[in-house]
């Protein structure tokens, strides 16, 4: 154990002084052992684990002096397209974020699919993936939350940029270590409810943030949206929304003039489709969100319970490679071009929308007329429309909704107000 005092005269007139001292303590998750002040008044003595010496020291000397620049402490998994890029945004924020906002962030822990680093001082950033690397400890999330928690660093965030579930069920155990969790991975939102449930109880118990913003829309302000509005007393009767940027494309570029299956082929050269296809149009990553915006509105609702319009034919979904699932998907063209001409015919437009009303959530294709907000949208953009007791005419919220930079920019607003916090 470690003994620390806070000394100075006439404490005994400054209010609320001990609980500065203990709120200091308290937000870095430093347990106090014992406390005690003299009977001169002098100085309050507290007693914490010798491990916590120094993030005591410097818990307290920052919230009474404001000494140095507040540390961030960021933990990521996921080195891919996304984190790759939040590293490269990092890096070139770094020197503003030091110099403006007085907050120090360091990358304490990489890992991808292959290695993991750690270093309490910081990776550095123009030669992370060098590092990593260079690195002989093999990937293991579960040797990785360990090291996490063990390593007690003060205002530490761990940033999940996959998309595995395995990795999910192990946020109750970090944000009861009082580690803040920053995440695009849908996964943990749109689990069970009972799940759900428990990371938020979690949250409110403990001096700590999940935040997910880029769950849905990618850098488009929905979540953040959405809770100022319940906060504020709004009620939300109804969410529309194209959530799934590669559905967007295809259908602002279907017409009567183009095959299905040649949009979807176009689709991924883009880099808009997941490698499989498959994956973008069974409707599952617009389920999981349009999920997540109606848990957030205050649902209780299960994945089980979106109705989803697969548009992967019966007879594609177990096509053993790419090349007989788009051979499968060319028979269904003709299907899916008269849908497009009868649509056109009526001045109507297809669009893969997600809907949320009276507790029911569904997506799939519907037909929308020049008057709706979703009839001119182009390229691969998202657009939400809410529907509430303030807002009769829909709030409509449109933008880029997938891609690495504003993905990226998404988790770094939320590494912020993490570190804010």
């Amino acid at each position: 154990f470690s003994v620390l005092a806070v000394v100075g005269e006439n404490m005994r007139h400054r209010k609320g002084l001990a609980g500065r001292v203990f709120k200091a303590l308290g937000d870095d998750d430093i347990n106090i052992s014992a406390i005690a002040q003299g009977s001169s008044e002098l100085n309050i003595s507290i007693v914490v684990s010798r491990n916590d010496e120094a993030k005591a020291l410097n818990a307290i000397h920052r919230a009474f002096f404001g000494i140095g620049r507040k540390p961030l402490n960021v933990y990521l998994v996921g080195t891919g397209l996304i984190g790759g890029t939040l590293l490269n945004q990092i890096q070139d924020q770094i020197d503003f974020l030091q110099n403006k906002k007085s907050l120090n962030i360091k990358i304490v822990g990489l890992a991808d699919i292959d290695r993991m680093v750690f270093d309490k001082n910081g990776i550095h950033l123009d030669s992370w993936q060098k590092t990593l690397n260079a690195s002989r400890l093999e990937s293991n999330p579960e040797k990785f939350v360990e090291t996490m928690i063990a390593n007690k660093l003060q205002n530490s965030v761990f940033v999940d940029c996959t998309a595995s579930t395995a990795l999910t069920l192990a946020y109750p155990r970090i944000l009861n270590n009082s580690i803040s969790i920053v995440t695009p991975n849908k996964k943990a939102n749109s689990d069970t409810m009972e799940f759900y449930n428990q990371l938020k109880d979690i949250v409110r118990e403990n001096n700590t943030q999940f935040l997910y913003e880029t769950n849905v829309g990618a850098g488009l302000p929905v979540i953040d949206l959405i809770h100022n509005l319940v906060l504020a007393g709004d009620e939300i009767h109804r969410i529309e929304g194209v959530l799934s940027g590669t559905l967007s494309y295809i259908f602002n570029t279907m017409s009567s003039e183009r095959l299905f299956s040649e949009v979807v082929k176009d689709a991924k050269l883009k880099g808009y489709t997941e490698p499989d296809p498959r994956e973008d149009l069974n409707g599952m990553d617009a389920a999981r969100k349009i999920l997540i915006l109606a848990r957030e509105i205050g649902e209780s609702l299960e994945l089980s319970d979106v109705r989803v319009e697969n548009l992967v034919p019966e007879e594609a979904r177990s096509a053993e490679n790419e090349d007989k699932f788009f051979e499968i998907l060319a028979e269904y063209d003709q299907q899916m071009r008269e849908k497009v001409i009868d649509a056109e015919h009526r001045g109507l437009r297809l669009r893969y929308i997600a809907t949320l009303e009276n507790s029911n959530a569904m997506v799939g294709l519907k037909e929308v007329a020049e008057d709706h907000p979703f009839y001119q949208m182009k390229g691969s953009d998202n657009i939400i429309a809410i529907y509430s007791k303030y807002y009769e005419t829909p709030m409509v919220i449109k933008g880029p909704g997938a891609g690495a930079n504003v993905t990226a920019a998404g988790i770094l607003a939320d590494l912020l107000k993490a570190a804010i916090h």
